[in-house]
């Protein structure tokens, strides 16, 4: 059974007197999104995040790469086959639909569905639609080759599928219901409402929808004449979409997990949960460590098990979330994909916005005197916000990643693009550390300097005092896939920014390294022996 989600590992390597541990299991899928029952039996899995389909055999759980990261498909979020086997897919940042052959090459058949989402067949038309506010529901005929709008201004329209009466029924997460079309005019009328977001609609065998909820984790059956609902099934927040391969039901999740529904609300784990990344990670004075996930956010305490401490769709999330730095009293504070900066409490489930309007925040720290600097890759800048004040330190970096302070009150930054580490000191910048590959977050602890250098897959430790450099750990699973090389995956309407990957780092009080695994999707733990 295939472990991990990418091929062509190398177990990670560690200087002598250090010792690596995994705090959480890799992830064996890079999320989960769409997903679509195969000729084979086994269910085809779309992957935003990882910018991939696997296909996972439902009895064994193993999983096979279809499309890899890297490819002509980039951040697939449903899909759909035809007679002949070949794939239909919505690229959700590339508003496009395209098409992969079962030999493997793909083309782009319609551009310019912004959000591109829902996607399913019916008598020789695809029919697609735009998943934000005021989105479209697009028919495209695969025979005739023509183009028809059906219905627009439709409230973020998710995952549908045409029923047995002929009808086009879509779950309407705008307004929290299941809407159905008349294929010929575009009309709607309300099927069901007060539900828990939804966000998929397929039929079973008795022609009754199923549905699954991403608010409130619920997979329901719904009488599409009456609008009634059972529950089938109560899983955790965050369900994306549903399949049959017969009459067993699947669902999965953003978190990567594929479950099969039984009789009776059980259930079945296939493919289990885990983290998309994980991105910024960050260690408080009590050793609970913050995972930040982009979608989602994790408390972990060492020996423990991953806490989902919030998510997007939960009230008081502060978005998609990326750089992350221990504030205190159960408070963090964070970058958004959608350039904010924010201020936290995952416990209270309440955040609050200190600052907005940046182009692709990336890591974040704090300084003795309790301001906060961060990091702004898409200007070269890097800011230092207190008491409401907010001021650009120094700019023109090279793709600033990760900040820090230094000992006597200095400024680190990690420039990925320069490949080195900058130390801004009565506001000029010299080059501390070069000779590096990808340089994201950093950290200082004891007199070092600690960088994760996801360019080389390693950790580097240096002595600030001597500039002595010492490589800790290497063939690490941080940055990107050995072979491959990723594509931007761009924003998702308003609620996600462009999801740059970044490698989060962390030192506790006992000279711990905290490492996001990104590549893998697992927490590390670095420990001097």
């Amino acid at each position: 059974m295939q472990k991990q989600r990418f091929d062509n590992y190398s177990q990670p390597e560690l200087a002598s007197d250090w010792q690596l541990h995994r705090l959480t299991q890799p992830s064996r899928l890079h999320g989960a999104n769409g997903v679509r029952a195969g000729a084979d039996g086994r269910v085809y899995v779309a992957q935003v995040a990882g910018s991939q389909v696997s296909a996972v055999d439902i009895d064994t759980g193993l999983v096979e790469l279809i499309s890899k990261m890297g490819s002509d498909i980039v951040a697939p979020d449903d899909l759909v086959f035809d007679d002949n086997g070949n794939m239909f897919l919505t690229e959700i940042t590339e508003d496009r639909v395209s098409v992969l052959g079962r030999g493997g090459a793909s083309k782009v058949l319609f551009d310019g569905l912004i959000c591109a989402n829902p996607i399913t067949l019916h008598q020789g038309h695809l029919i697609t639609g735009e998943c934000r506010p005021g989105g479209r529901i697009i028919d495209i005929d695969l025979v005739g080759g023509g183009v028809r709008t059906l219905a627009e201004n439709v409230p973020m329209p998710n995952a549908f599928e045409v029923g047995p009466d002929g009808m086009l029924y879509a779950p309407i997460m705008g307004t929290n219901e299941i809407w159905r079309f008349d294929l010929n005019t575009g009309q709607h009328q309300v099927v069901a409402t007060d539900l828990g977001v939804p966000d998929s609609v397929k039929f079973d065998s008795s022609g009754n929808i199923i549905s699954t909820q991403v608010a409130s984790g619920q997979v329901l059956r719904i009488d599409p004449r009456t609008g009634a609902t059972t529950l089938l099934a109560q899983l955790s927040p965050g369900l994306d979409n549903c399949t049959f391969v017969g009459d067993r039901l699947f669902v999965s999740s953003i978190d990567g997990s594929l479950t099969e529904v039984l009789e009776g609300g059980a259930t079945r784990p296939v493919v289990k949960s885990g983290l998309q990344w994980p991105l910024g990670i960050a260690v408080d004075t009590d050793d609970e460590l913050f995972v930040a996930d982009g979608a989602f956010t994790y408390l972990l305490r060492e020996g423990g098990e991953l806490r989902q401490s919030g998510f997007l769709f939960f009230p008081g999330y502060p978005g998609y979330t990326r750089g992350v730095v221990a504030e205190g009293d159960g408070a963090w504070l964070v970058t958004t994909s959608n350039g904010q900066v924010a201020r936290t409490w995952p416990k209270e489930m309440r955040s609050e916005e200190l600052c907005s309007g940046y182009d692709r925040l990336m890591g974040i720290a704090t300084t003795r005197s309790g301001a906060v600097i961060f990091a702004e890759y898409g200007t070269g800048r890097v800011h230092y916000l207190k008491d409401g004040s907010i001021e650009c330190i120094a700019e023109d970096f090279a793709g600033p990643t990760g900040v820090a302070e230094g000992p006597d009150g200095e400024l680190y930054v990690s420039e990925q693009d320069a490949g080195r580490v900058s130390v801004v000191r009565g506001g000029r910048i010299d080059c501390f550390v070069d000779g590096l590959v990808r340089p994201h977050d950093i950290s200082i602890s004891r007199g070092h300097l600690y960088i994760a250098d996801a360019g080389q897959h390693s950790v580097e430790k240096v002595d600030m005092s001597t500039g002595k450099r010492e490589t800790i750990a290497w063939q690490l699973p941080i940055g990107a896939p050995p072979g491959i090389t990723p594509k931007i995956i761009g924003s998702v309407g308003d609620m996600a920014g462009p999801m740059l990957s970044f490698t989060g780092l962390a030192v506790s009080e006992s000279g711990a390294v905290f490492l996001a695994g990104d590549t893998e999707g697992s927490v590390l733990k670095l420990q001097p022996n």
